[in-house]
């Protein structure tokens, strides 16, 4: 029987899961290949400690950017070297995958989706918009008739969705998200350090370090980088306040996107938005002070989804569970 599998394809990670087994693979959205060969080398963690330091016979690639496809070729040799860990493709044996897509997406955009899963092994191709995934793997009953929203903050998009008798009634996105934090942590210490660091070093700073409102400090951290001035490598100490400063941009537009979405949305649906509260899923939602920054803004309840990483993922393996079920109007799979 085929194996059927949801797949959270992510900017920053790529999650999939199996029906009645639940996620089965969490790895970085990085792919390293031979530029001779084409032939993989690795995948995922081990790809993405190469970022930056790969040789000239060898490239370490992140194949996505802004929650969409950019490269084509490589995102469906990283999803075949992933179905291959997990043994999901074989000769008579092909999967059924339920692949997520940001909500709004050209056509063009959703293809390359369907074209990359079926190029990697996949037998049958399903989309689904990532917030009624994410809104139903964070609990929220996205059939009934009671407004409800999400705010999906991943690696390279950040959505909000207004979401109502299992449909997107009111929706925004912005292709700034926790790639664009790591980008501003960087142009912040060089221009105010004079040290250049890479983004997997930014990427920590900002984990460790990182907080969208003031008075919360979690201490200090050393980073090693370049010295623009000598150009030899050096070592700073960065600190809490710092980093809050440099991502402060990226979080404003965030914050001014959350509130856009709530003035375009029906009276009676805010009404209802407005008793049930906000929900936030995705890596973003892990950042200290994002819930009280974003109702401090709104004066409306936040509440961070339990795994908030894993909503969207978690939303793909109830609905396969379910298709024919609750569902089942979500699931329809394109056969090639």
């Amino acid at each position: 029987m085929a194996k059927q599998i949801g797949i959270d394809l992510g900017t920053s990670n790529t999650m999939i899961c199996q029906k009645d087994k639940g996620i089965v693979l969490r790895a970085p959205s990085v792919v390293t290949i031979d530029r001779a060969t084409h032939e993989v080398i690795a995948s995922g963690v081990t790809a993405k400690r190469m970022l930056g330091k790969t040789p000239g016979n060898l490239r370490a690639l992140r194949p996505l950017k802004d929650g969409v496809i950019t490269d084509l070729e490589v995102t469906s040799l990283m999803l075949r070297d992933f179905f291959a860990r997990m043994d999901m493709v074989s000769l008579f044996n092909r999967p059924s995958a339920l692949v997520c897509i940001p909500y709004g997406v050209t056509e063009v955009e959703r293809r390359a989706v369907e074209d990359a899963t079926f190029e990697a092994g996949a037998k049958n191709v399903g989309l689904i918009d990532e917030p009624i995934a994410a809104a139903v793997g964070a609990g929220i009953k996205v059939s009934k008739a009671r407004g409800a929203m999400i705010i999906d903050l991943g690696g390279g998009v950040s959505e909000t969705a207004v979401i109502s008798l299992g449909g997107v009634v009111q929706s925004n996105s912005l292709r700034i998200a926790g790639d664009e934090m790591d980008l501003a942590i960087v142009s912040f210490l060089k221009q105010h350090r004079n040290l250049l660091i890479g983004e997997i070093t930014a990427e920590m700073l900002k984990r460790k370090l990182g907080t969208a409102i003031k008075g919360l400090d979690r201490g200090s951290m050393e980073v090693c980088g370049r010295d623009l001035r000598t150009g030899l490598a050096k070592t700073v100490t960065v600190t809490t306040d710092e980093v809050r400063h440099a991502i402060r941009e990226p979080l404003v537009e965030i914050l001014m996107m959350v509130k856009g979405t709530l003035e375009e949305t029906p009276p009676e649906l805010a009404a209802d938005i407005f008793d049930f509260g906000i929900v936030m899923v995705g890596g973003g939602a892990l950042l200290p002070g994002m819930d009280q920054v974003i109702r401090a803004q709104t004066g409306i309840r936040v509440t961070v989804a339990k795994k908030p990483m894993e909503c969207v993922c978690t939303g793909l393996g109830r609905m396969l569970q379910s298709t024919g079920g609750d569902f089942s109007e979500f699931v329809r799979y394109k056969v090639k």
